[in-house]
């Protein structure tokens, strides 16, 4: 039996999701110098609508439960091969990094602030409603 289930296991995955973005976004811009680098980019959405398409249930215990899929916890960093924006054959577009990575920023933080309300529900159950 897991000790934290349902919500706190989807918002641990929204933060891995969150976190790998991170570094993706950091590393494309440190590398923004990089002759031939080609800018890289986390893909989940694209992830979700392949396993929809194709169909996926989650295991269920009780038949009024809601018929949704269990997501991966990896994700998929694919590179950018088709533009090149620099002379050096670098595709980095600065802009969109840091627009990504203010967004980024935005999501993990409210995943974070939601984490802390599931906690502090947990805690006051524990505290008996106090």
């Amino acid at each position: 039996m897991a000790l934290f289930g349902g919500p706190i296991a989807n918002l641990e995955h929204g933060l891995n999701y969150a976190t790998k973005k991170n570094e993706t976004i950091a590393n494309n811009i440190s590398n923004i110098d990089t002759p031939n680098y080609k800018a890289k980019d986390v893909e989940f959405k694209s992830l979700l609508d392949s396993e929809m398409r194709n169909g996926f249930h989650a295991n269920r215990t009780n038949e009024r439960h809601l018929d949704f899929g269990s997501g991966s916890s990896d994700f998929r960093v694919t590179s950018n091969r088709n533009t090149r924006y620099n002379h050096n054959g670098n595709n980095v577009d600065v802009d969109k990094e840091m627009t990504e990575l203010t967004n980024n920023q935005i999501y993990y933080q409210s995943l974070v602030d939601r984490m802390n309300g599931q906690f502090n529900d947990l805690r006051t159950v524990i505290n008996g409603g106090r």
